[in-house]
């Protein structure tokens, strides 16, 4: 996530529950990556659980983007 993103979402972070909640699933799933990316190998169930991760963090942000994208047009 880039940093000017990082920011806009700590700006709406204290009134909306919503974003509050998803950001700190994405950071929890940040987490658990690199826990994964720390391993030298990965076991084909670790292999599959990755990839599992990285959808949910994904969608996670996806979700968080649009969040951000209606306060940015409530904002014009």
């Amino acid at each position: 996530m880039e940093h000017r993103e990082e920011e806009l979402i700590r700006q709406h972070l204290n009134h909306d529950e919503e974003l509050r909640g998803l950001y700190t699933q994405h950071q929890e799933l940040k987490q658990k990556l690199e826990v994964f990316r720390n391993k030298l190998y990965l076991t084909n169930e670790e292999e599959i659980e990755e990839k599992r991760i990285q959808k949910l963090k994904l969608a996670s942000k996806d979700r968080m983007m649009a969040i951000l994208g209606r306060y940015q047009q409530e904002a014009r």
